[in-house]
């Protein structure tokens, strides 16, 4: 079974570590405690929608921009679980992704 929660932790302990900020910065960033945001990363724990501001604020990510990434990583792993290699994608939502990816 894929867990959307797996897939936002990853998401944000990517982009947290791209930046080369720690727990400890983001939680105080954030206001959010460091072992909470340890379990959403670790996908232990589902964010609420303002705890997940919080921590894309914290990250200057905008909300929109982690979860396309988590949409990303959801449609690849639903192909790998069907047996593809690749999802069809219409022309407009690939134009929509590489806007949004600018």
């Amino acid at each position: 079974m894929i867990l959307v929660r797996r897939l936002l932790g990853d998401v944000l302990r990517q982009q947290r570590l791209l930046q080369g900020k720690t727990l400890r910065d983001v939680s105080a960033d954030a206001r959010v405690s460091l072992g909470y945001i340890s379990e959403i990363e670790r996908g232990q724990k589902e964010a609420s929608s303002e705890c997940l501001a919080a921590i894309c604020q914290a990250l200057e990510l905008p909300l929109s921009r982690v979860m396309s990434q988590v949409s990303g990583e959801l449609a690849r792993e639903e192909a790998t679980v069907a047996g593809l290699t690749s999802l069809p994608v219409s022309a407009k939502v690939r134009a929509d992704v590489t806007t949004v990816a600018a």
